[in-house]
Formats: structure tokens, sequence, C-alpha cells
């Protein structure tokens, strides 16, 4: 024991503790849940990391994303890509900038836009509009799971 006293007064205590006895981490994690607490998503964000809300436009059809990104535990509004000016859609001058993406479409960059509570409400369009939350290569259709539901899109701390 006496090894583990001077290796705690060398780094602090905190790390021994962990290695020693089984102290849990908490990790960052996107989870889209029902009003009735019911999650039917949930997705590990590491600090850095981020993800993509994915619809189709309803009139046009063509794929709309708003991108976020895990910033010291905030929810972050970074990147937003429209592949046309049509209804609802538009760069707002002063709100990011605004990049063509080489298909007739646009990205607005450095938008930096902290979320509120770190969570918002969405509600997943029907059919084709089809609402989906992708991080890498996975992605979940909220319209499939809940069509028109209040669903909560939150990123917090969770407890390994």
């Amino acid at each position: 024991m006496h090894c583990v006293h001077n290796l705690q007064s060398l780094i602090g205590g905190g790390l021994v503790s962990l290695l020693l006895f089984g102290t849990s981490i908490a990790a960052d994690s996107l989870s889209a849940t029902l009003p009735d607490g019911t999650e039917i998503a949930r997705f590990e964000i590491p600090e850095g990391e981020g993800w993509c809300v994915l619809w189709h436009h309803s009139v046009q059809g063509f794929e709309v994303s708003d991108c976020y990104e895990n910033r010291a535990g905030d929810m972050v509004l970074v990147k937003s890509h429209l592949p046309d000016f049509a209804a609802g859609l538009g760069h707002i001058p002063e709100r990011g900038r605004q990049v063509s993406d080489g298909a007739g479409g646009y990205w607005i960059l450095d938008l930096d836009e902290p979320v509120t509570g770190n969570a918002y409400i969405l509600r997943p369009g029907l059919g084709r509009v089809n609402h989906r939350i992708q991080v890498g290569s996975r992605t979940v259709s909220l319209s499939a799971i809940a069509p028109r539901a209040r669903v909560r899109i939150a990123l917090g701390h969770r407890e390994h």
C-alpha cells in the first residue's frame, strides 16, 4: 500500500482510484428519446467527434444535413449542407459562411452555434422526409421509429 500512497501523491490520486477501484467514467452520448423516456437511439460521441441529422426536403426531395460536434461536452452546430435554395432553406448573412459544394448546392460552414441546454425537439417527418441521425457509418431513422412524435435529441454524460 506504500507504493499506492506514493503513486497517489505523484499523480493526484484520481487515476489510481480508477485503476484500483474500478471507478466509472462519464462518457458523452447522444440520445433520442420520446416524451415518456423511451430511448429510440443512443450513440457514444467522444469530445471533438460529430454527427449529422439528415432529412429529405419535403417539396424538392433532396437531402439536407445539419452537422454537430461535441465540444467539451457541449452540442455545437458546426455546418449545414443544402443542395438548393428551396423553400425554407438559405444562408443568413453573418451566420457562418456559405461555400459551393461543387455540385450546385452549398455548405454553410463555421456556424459554431451552441445548442441551448444541449438538446432540442424534433418531430420526424413521414415517408420520404426520413429524418435520420448519422454517426460515422451508423444511421438510425427517427422517422421509421417515431414518425411525427416529439423526439428529444440530447448530448449528455453517461456513466460506464
